[in-house]
């Protein structure tokens, strides 16, 4: 794959959605009360994963895929350095990626992926209409798009999505934070 392609379609792809969708600052705004955080999916442990599942915890969900050149990566690495950041408070958390891109996205390969950022995240997949339903409950937005000899990328957006221990939507968090303004956040949320 053409990595310069698929790294200027993950960038276009957060540009348009930060210019239409929220303020050019590291904590956006709260969004909308009609995100719905309602999931049903599968860990990477071939185990059944819904929402109800990580009552208790403060969830830092974000949308993504492996094969993504740098926006993914980035915001993985930033986030699991955050949560280093903060210590033991960082129990109070669950960071989980949902792929965006089941087809190569296998559980083995989401597992090694997820490895290299931080063994707290909690990886999920499922089928093709498991994600989308998904990804339209929290309004994210991803779209395959090919870029010839068989190859293909997908658009998406990047927040982090941060559900409350009670399972309500609290805010959106911009991804070109640096781990320790994310660490910041995430502190004053836990007062």
């Amino acid at each position: 794959m053409n990595r310069s392609i698929g790294r200027a379609a993950c960038l276009l792809a957060a540009l348009a959605v930060l210019s239409v969708a929220a303020p050019p600052a590291s904590r956006a705004q709260s969004a909308p009360a009609f995100i719905d955080t309602h999931f049903e999916l599968t860990r990477l442990d071939g185990r059944d994963a819904s929402d109800a599942d990580f009552r208790g915890k403060w969830l830092l969900v974000y949308f993504g895929y492996t094969f993504c050149p740098d926006v993914c990566p980035t915001t993985l690495s930033e986030l699991g350095a955050a949560l280093d950041t903060l210590g033991p408070a960082a129990d109070k958390f669950q960071p989980i990626f949902i792929t965006l891109d089941p087809a190569r996205d296998s559980a083995t390969v989401m597992s090694a992926y997820l490895k290299a950022f931080s063994p707290r995240f909690v990886g999920l997949r499922g089928s093709g209409a498991a994600i989308s339903e998904t990804a339209q409950h929290f309004h994210a937005y991803y779209q395959l798009r090919g870029i010839g000899n068989g190859q293909y990328t997908v658009d998406h957006s990047s927040y982090v999505y941060v559900v409350d221990p009670q399972g309500k939507f609290v805010e959106l968090l911009t991804t070109d934070t640096p781990g320790h303004s994310l660490a910041d956040a995430l502190r004053k949320l836990i007062g």
